[in-house]
């Protein structure tokens, strides 16, 4: 299994320069439909519920006060299997045309996201997580 440093590697590699926002959604609904596709997690770092939408706090460290991502070298993109990358390229292809701004919208109308959040208000910090059983129920209900 890959870890999130190595799934950001391999977007950034793939997509090029994107704002950490964006990075940040992409690694989370990598995550949430891996888990659907393959039934096990893409990476084992927890995502949490911030108020603008899931963040992936270890790799939030890592670009912490950049607005633009343009490299990763925290990561090695290939250490993603095949299955792996095959999940995070199907992503990348039905979610790469939104902003960062669309996928934070996104978040916020789906339930993993909101599940976490309950009882905080909007605009609130928080750091719960969003479980890997939320995410799996959640997506895998929109494949059917």
């Amino acid at each position: 299994m890959a870890n999130a440093q190595d799934v950001a590697a391999y977007i950034i590699d793939k997509c090029g320069e994107m704002t950490a926002m964006k990075l940040q959604k992409l690694l989370y609904y990598s995550q949430a439909w891996h888990l659907v596709w393959s039934e096990q997690p893409l990476f084992g770092e927890e995502i949490q519920a911030w108020a603008n939408g899931p963040v992936v706090y270890d790799i939030y460290r890592k670009h912490s006060g950049q607005f633009r991502v343009g490299e990763w070298p925290h990561g090695d993109a290939s250490r993603l299997n095949a299955d792996e990358a095959g999940s995070v390229d199907a992503v990348l292809d039905a979610y790469m045309p939104f902003t960062a701004h669309q996928l934070s919208e996104m978040t916020h109308h789906e339930d993993p996201w909101r599940i976490a959040r309950e009882g905080v208000n909007d605009g609130v910090r928080s750091n719960r997580p969003i479980s890997l059983a939320s995410m799996h129920e959640y997506y895998s209900a929109r494949t059917a």
